[in-house]
């Protein structure tokens, strides 16, 4: 298989290194007359910025397939997504264009897709081009055969070379040349790269010899984690940097499971730095995707849900942890920005905010010197000083706002009250942000995804476990009962997205992975147990539908969809958690909950399976380490009966507990195993078990607290 890889580069070296040159001559090229604008309709918000284009584009469906079979054509599938800014720059420079326009409508068949709502496609001709390129992105452009098997293609393309990247239309006259005169090199390339796509797909067959569930690997795992961890600056990598949120949960949960203080001020500088700086938005809450520098001062501005959502779930239980005050603003900022920016009236969340405005990247976010010292007059000085606002300017000569030094720290140094520098920040930042509202606003990508939903409403679960706030709760639950009404088609089955009171696609793996666990936290905090019911139903579901006899693993796509070239399996947790990892731990969590001992037995056997790179690549598998570490480590089991129950529930939840599942009932319930065959005695009692041995219950939050400190 190696050797057929290297042929496969070989061939892609070969199209743009020894073909004849084609210089871009649009002289033979002239707009065609009106098409068919096939995106018009479309609910994706990505398609309707692209139906305007005088490409020809399809959306992602059989009938392009067909046509291009039909005039033996080749196929150019352009991906991307609405928030994205290469694929604003290559849509204005290349897709704008008339005469690069009419090039691509006679010699190919034109399909735009959005990476969010075909997530399957993506992934295959993601992994494609970094097999051909060594590197992905977006917009990803990649050149299929009529079978859909995929020959080249590469990210974003200038309109004339630069960046050491050949321009657009070399690339369409290369391909154009070779799928006229090297037809068979390119059919050889498309065999080759598929079969490199199916060969990667092949997961299950391993099981390590040694003992994974054995501390000395989880500890083997924080050493390689902390390789890559900086010290200075938080996080872990170079830039760009991402939040890693799965990576800092593991380490919080084995900074307090092993008492390990390295772990935990590699998670406290991480986080800090990260809301101190400039991907996070001091001024409306929330935070941006990444950090283009080692200083998290420089985001790339555009705003998804999925991080807000992971970070929040994450911050919860770091202020669970330390009652820092701090964190609990963060998580009321980006909560409220949430509410405020991306909820739907129905109890949904969309998807995300665009980088740009008025078509510069940034623009909506940062601020002049002398514009922030007009709106503010007095304690400008303070405010400018302490968020780093300057005449120069800390980004292409505007300011991002970040905080290089803590408020404490400051207030000291300024000879001021902490109560009075909180006010002159807070004060300054409603203005900010009233100025701010009449800027033209970035983008909303208005649709609503059923995964990344999920992620959200396990966010607001955790901010309501983690402060007692009960309007969090309230909305989870909104949240909970729209997802439930509006995805489900009606057999049994979900759908991926919703737009104008429609669901359309089948749903993913990602997105009954992330709708099970939304539901057992859900749980957790209402004491309803038809939330764990319907994720039982859904995980037979999954069981059924995504799952083989072959494999541990599940497939990413439901076996009835065949509109791709490979079923593929995700393993690696990446911007949003594995579906695989997030399933092994469902079923573990379920099986305590429902006494299955087969669900326990098969997420052993995906953690193990899996076992050696989730030691030696941690944070490529950190969710994966996660749920390694509580099986290893065990959960606590937490039972509690009584008519008091919410009060007591709610003030358990406000420990900080590693691993823990929480069950509750004013009288025992036969069903579940936690909750059987307890006395009526007609008291509160909290129940501490594991493994179904629990020890003698206690009546007050303070005998279980001190249940917890003992061995």
């Amino acid at each position: 298989m190696r050797h057929r890889l290297r042929r496969c580069l070989f061939i892609a070296v070969f199209f743009l290194g020894s073909s004849k040159s084609h210089p871009a001559n649009f002289n033979n090229f002239r707009p065609m007359h009106p098409f068919t604008n096939r995106l018009i309709h479309e609910s994706s918000p990505y398609l309707l910025q692209h139906s305007h284009n005088p490409v020809d584009w399809y959306p992602w469906t059989d009938e392009a397939f067909e046509k291009a079979k039909k005039e033996d054509k080749p196929v150019l599938v352009s991906i991307g997504y609405a928030a994205c800014h290469w694929c604003h720059v290559m849509e204005r420079e290349s897709f704008e264009n008339p005469e690069v326009a009419a090039i691509m409508n006679e010699h190919f068949i034109n399909i735009k897709v959005d990476r969010e709502e075909r997530p399957d496609v993506d992934h295959i001709y993601m992994d494609a081009i970094q097999a051909i390129t060594g590197s992905g992105g977006w917009p990803l452009n990649v050149f299929l055969t009529s079978d859909r098997k995929p020959f080249y293609g590469g990210t974003y393309f200038p309109p004339q070379k630069a960046f050491n990247r050949p321009s657009w239309t070399d690339i369409l006259f290369f391909i154009m040349d070779a799928y006229k005169n090297r037809k068979s090199e390119i059919e050889e390339q498309a065999q080759n790269l598929t079969d490199h796509l199916y060969n990667s797909n092949s997961f299950g067959l391993y099981v390590s010899k040694d003992n994974v569930f054995d501390t000395s690997k989880v500890d083997e795992a924080f050493k390689n984690i902390m390789k890559t961890a900086d010290t200075k600056w938080g996080g872990f990598g170079r830039a760009p940097k991402f939040p890693q949120t799965f990576t800092i949960n593991f380490l919080l949960h084995y900074a307090d499971i092993r008492s390990n203080n390295e772990a935990l001020s590699q998670v406290l500088l991480s986080l800090d730095k990260m809301i101190y700086g400039g991907i996070y938005d001091q001024v409306g809450g929330g935070f941006a995707r990444y950090s283009t520098d080692a200083e998290w001062l420089a985001p790339h501005f555009e705003k998804m849900l999925y991080d807000n959502a992971l970070l929040v779930s994450t911050i919860s239980e770091i202020y669970q942890f330390t009652q820092n005050e701090t964190y609990k603003r963060i998580i009321e900022e980006t909560l409220s920005f949430v509410e405020r920016e991306l909820m739907h009236t129905s109890g949904g969340f969309y998807t995300a905010l665009d980088a740009d405005s008025e078509g510069e990247e940034g623009r909506f976010y940062v601020w002049d010197y002398d514009e922030v010292k007009n709106i503010l007059n007095e304690d400008f000085e303070i405010f400018a000083e302490y968020l780093d606002i300057t005449p120069k300017g800390n980004w292409e000569h505007k300011n991002i706002l970040r905080i290089k030094m803590p408020l404490e720290q400051f207030a000291k140094q300024k000879n001021i009250s902490i109560e009075e520098l909180q006010l002159i920040i807070q004060t300054g930042k409603q203005r900010l942000l009233l100025e701010r509202s009449k800027r033209v606003r970035p983008g909303l990508d208005d649709k609503v995804i059923l995964g990344w939903n999920a992620l959200m409403n396990t966010a607001f679960s955790k901010a309501y476990a983690a402060t007692s706030n009960s309007h969090y709760k309230d909305i989870a639950e909104r949240n909970m009962q729209f997802l439930l009404s509006s995805f489900e088609d009606g057999i049994g089955l979900l759908k991926h997205t919703w737009k104008h009171g429609q669901a359309k696609f089948p749903a993913f793996l990602d997105d009954y992975a992330y709708l099970i666990s939304a539901l057992i936290e859900l749980s957790q905090i209402t004491g309803n147990h038809e939330y764990i019911e319907r994720a039982k139903e859904f995980t037979q579901s999954v069981i059924e539908n995504f799952g083989e006899d072959e494999s541990p693993f599940f497939f990413y796509t439901h076996k009835r969809q065949e509109d791709v070239l490979i079923r593929k399996k995700e393993l690696y947790d990446g911007a949003i958690p594995s579906g695989n990892a997030t399933m092994a731990h469902n079923l573990y969590r379920l099986s305590i909950l429902f006494d299955m001992g087969q669900w326990m037995t098969k997420a052993e056997r995906m953690v193990s399976t899996l076992s050696d790179p989730i030691i030696k690549y941690p944070t490529s598998f950190a969710v994966w380490l996660s749920v390694l570490f509580e099986m290893i480590s065990g959960t606590k089991e937490i039972a509690v009966l009584g008519k008091d129950w919410e009060i007591y529930v709610q003030k358990i939840l406000s420990i900080y507990i590693s691993h823990k599942l929480v069950q509750a009932a004013e009288s025992p319930i036969p069903r579940y195993p936690l909750l059987r065959n307890r006395p009526e005695t007609g008291e509160n009692r909290i129940y501490l078990c594991e493994n179904y041995v629990c020890r003698q219950p206690v009546n007050t939050i303070q005998e279980f607290a001190s249940l917890l400190q003992r061995k």
